[in-house]
Order: C-alpha cells, then sequence, then structure tokens
C-alpha cells in the first residue's frame, strides 16, 4: 500500500465508530480509493464485531475509560502509557508502510484521547468531531490538540468549533419505501411497526419496559402492531420469547447492522439518545420517544434530543429503571403515539423540515484538504 493514510479512533461503543464509518463513505465518494484508511479501537468485542462486518482494517489499543471511581481512575492512569506507546507504535508503522501523508480524525470517547496524543506526538494533524451536544472530557481536551475541530451537535462556549449536519453511515439509511423495507425484516408491509433500539450495546431498562408493555392486555402492541427490537447482547431470546407469548409479531436481535431497513420500516421508535440514534432518526424522519441513559451526570443525550424535540419531531421521557415506573411514565407516551397516526405524520413532518442530514459529507471535505 502507499499513498496518504486515514487513522480514525475511536471505539468500545457503536456511537463511536459508526460515524467514522459514514465519514469513510463519504471520503471515497471525494477522493476515490487513494488513501488507506486504518481505525484504532478498543479492545471490547463490539468493536471487532463492527469493523469486521465493514471489512475495514483495524488496530486495538490498551484504552481504559476515565472515571471518578477510584479503582477506574488508577485504572485509567496505569494503562494510559501502554495506550499511548501501542498507538504510536500503529501510527509509526502504518505511515512507514504507505509512505504519503497521514490525517486522524477521532470521535470522542476513552479510545481518542491515547490516540490524540500519539498523533500529536507523530506530527500527524488531528480532526475532531464531536458528536454530542455536551462535550466529553475527551474531547474538551482533544480540543486544545486538534488542527480542525468540527462538531455535529450545537455547542456553547466553544469558539473555533465548526458545526456541521448529523453524521449518518449508508447502511442506517432507509434502502425504500416502508412497505418494502417491512418486507424485508421479514414483517407484514401493511401493518404499523415499532422500533425499539437501546444502541449497539442494548439497554435493559428499555427491554423490560417493552416486555411488560406487550404483556398488558390492553396495550395496542396486541391490536396489529409489529416491533422490531434491538436487545443488546445476552437479552434477545428473553424478549423474542415475551412477545410470542403475548401474540406480538416481533422480530428481535440483539445487534443490527444494517439499520436503514429498521428504521425506514418505522413507525414510531423507542431509543436511547446517544448522538448516532438521534442522528438516524433526524435522517429517517422517524417520530421517536427517547429515553436518555439515566447514569450520566451531565445528561448529555437529553441534550443530544433537544433540537428534535424543539423542531416538534420527538419526545423525551426519562428512564426510571423501573419496568413499572416506566410504563406509567414512558409507555403511557409511547401507547399514546401509537394510537394518534396524525401526531406521527405531525412529527414526521417537522422531522423533513430540520433538512438533510449529511455531516459525513462535510467532514470528508475537511479530511480530504488534508490529502491534497
Amino acid at each position: 500500500m502507499s499513498g496518504p493514510v486515514v487513522f480514525f479512533a475511536g471505539g468500545g461503543t457503536g456511537g463511536h465508530l459508526f460515524p467514522s464509518v459514514a465519514v469513510l463513505e463519504r471520503l471515497i465518494d471525494l477522493v476515490g480509493p487513494s488513501f488507506t484508511p486504518h481505525f484504532l479501537c478498543s479492545r471490547r468485542p463490539i468493536d471487532a464485531e463492527i469493523l469486521g462486518r465493514e471489512h475495514l482494517t483495524f488496530s486495538t489499543i490498551p484504552a481504559r475509560p476515565l472515571g471518578l471511581r477510584p479503582a477506574v481512575l488508577a485504572r485509567f492512569i496505569l494503562g494510559w502509557p501502554s495506550a499511548v506507546r501501542e498507538a504510536r507504535r500503529v501510527i509509526r508503522r502504518i505511515t512507514r508502510e504507505t509512505g504519503g501523508k497521514a490525517v486522524m480524525l477521532t470521535t470522542g470517547g476513552f479510545v481518542s484521547a491515547p490516540a490524540v496524543r500519539a498523533a500529536v506526538g507523530e506530527g500527524v494533524p488531528v480532526v475532531m468531531l464531536n458528536l454530542d451536544a455536551v462535550p466529553g472530557r475527551a474531547n474538551r481536551w482533544i480540543a486544545g490538540r486538534a488542527t480542525r475541530r468540527l462538531t455535529s451537535a450545537p455547542v456553547r462556549g466553544h469558539a473555533g468549533w465548526d458545526r456541521i449536519g448529523p453524521v449518518v453511515r449508508r447502511a442506517a439509511l432507509p434502502p425504500g419505501s416502508a412497505e418494502a423495507c417491512r418486507a424485508r425484516a421479514g414483517l407484514d408491509p401493511s401493518s404499523p411497526v415499532l422500533l425499539v433500539c437501546g444502541a449497539s450495546l442494548g439497554a435493559s431498562s428499555i427491554n423490560e419496559m417493552m416486555t411488560a408493555l406487550a404483556s398488558a392486555p390492553t396495550s395496542l402492541l396486541r391490536r396489529g402492531w409489529q416491533v422490531l427490537h434491538q436487545t443488546g447482547s445476552g437479552e434477545a431470546e428473553r424478549v423474542r420469547r415475551a412477545y410470542a407469548e403475548a401474540g406480538v409479531r416481533a422480530v428481535v436481535e440483539p445487534f443490527v447492522a444494517e439499520m436503514g431497513v429498521w428504521w425506514g420500516s418505522a413507525d414510531l421508535a423507542v431509543a436511547r439518545a446517544g448522538a448516532g440514534l438521534v442522528a438516524e432518526a433526524w435522517a429517517s424522519r422517524t417520530p421517536t420517544v427517547f429515553m436518555p441513559y439515566p447514569y450520566h451526570r451531565d445528561q448529555h443525550q437529553r441534550a443530544n434530543a433537544l433540537p428534535l424535540v424543539e423542531a416538534g419531531g420527538a419526545r423525551v421521557e426519562a428512564d426510571a429503571i423501573e419496568p413499572g415506573r416506566n410504563i406509567r411514565g414512558a409507555g403511557a407516551v409511547i401507547e399514546e403515539l401509537m394510537g394518534d397516526g396524525g401526531t406521527r405524520s405531525t412529527m414526521r413532518e417537522a422531522l423533513a423540515r430540520l433538512g438533510s442530514a449529511d455531516g459525513a459529507g462535510a467532514a470528508a471535505g475537511v479530511l480530504a484538504s488534508f490529502l491534497r
């Protein structure tokens, strides 16, 4: 291999990998296969699963999440030097083999910080892509070291961060009509669909709420609605069995790579509010009830969903963890929207007025400028 190399740093969840995949797709559109892409990711199994499915070359580094609990903080501090060393080793090897220019795109998270430290040490320019409305610790640190700073979410107090649109990979865009997507998903093309997604790692509390909702005799789920449900690892069989026992037609999977077919099938969605899922709801124009991850101190997922809520295309409901409380809160909103096609249509129209979700193209254009 020869020519420029583009490093993509991020991992640990699909939310830190899929945006890089989206930008890579658009970069190939812009400059063709004239460069070498290489991912720096974590050693979590989800990273290898996602990048392996995409047939992308990657190297893992022993990065550890930063936390305030003493044990977590100690692991981060002790693991930092080896993560930086490994990232530098990979960068040196790839750039030596290619012999061309190099640039790094980082999407934040615990993998990105040591990767950026390594890139700066090797003289590789860094393009930061911030995805959350409340930037995390890694991106706040990276911003002072990046050559360019992009953000797909509205942020306050960060001068010099260039705003771009939501970043969505092609596999998460609806490939056809609702009827065609439902048929591809194995559902009745003529019946309404509820999409449930707790992100790439799943959400146990949402899984519990949905199985409890399905078992309720009065639920609209039992009156013609179908369900597409991504559960995360270890819960698919239990959730699948619960829908079957309730007589609800459902396709249940632990992880779904081709999310575009599912978004294209949906009349309504229930989802976490990570930046990726918010962007996909925007791009597919799917009315969504967002249930932000409840344990983030900064509540950045709630902030992520705010533009869609303010536009009239989404609702935000707290995840109360306990199924009974969730049914009385978020569950009641879900049932209300399942029974009100007019409101769902109004929400879909509101999402359409937000405009296109083409932040990937803008980010790719910035990367291309470093390859010339």
